[in-house]
């Protein structure tokens, strides 16, 4: 891929791809059937290690 192909693949379609991809991925820990896992990760620190 040469810098041009490259420059015009960003001005045109890649750039709006690739920000609609960034705002889904900043966006998927908000959705609503997400609490559960989101709180379930947050305290996972503090349960008890029962490995030994």
């Amino acid at each position: 891929m040469t810098y041009d192909t490259a420059r015009h693949f960003a001005d045109s379609l890649g750039l709006v791809v690739m920000a609609i991809l960034f705002l889904g991925l900043v966006a998927w820990p908000f959705r609503k059937g997400a609490r559960r896992r989101n709180e379930e990760a947050a305290h996972m620190i503090f349960k008890e290690d029962d490995h030994g």
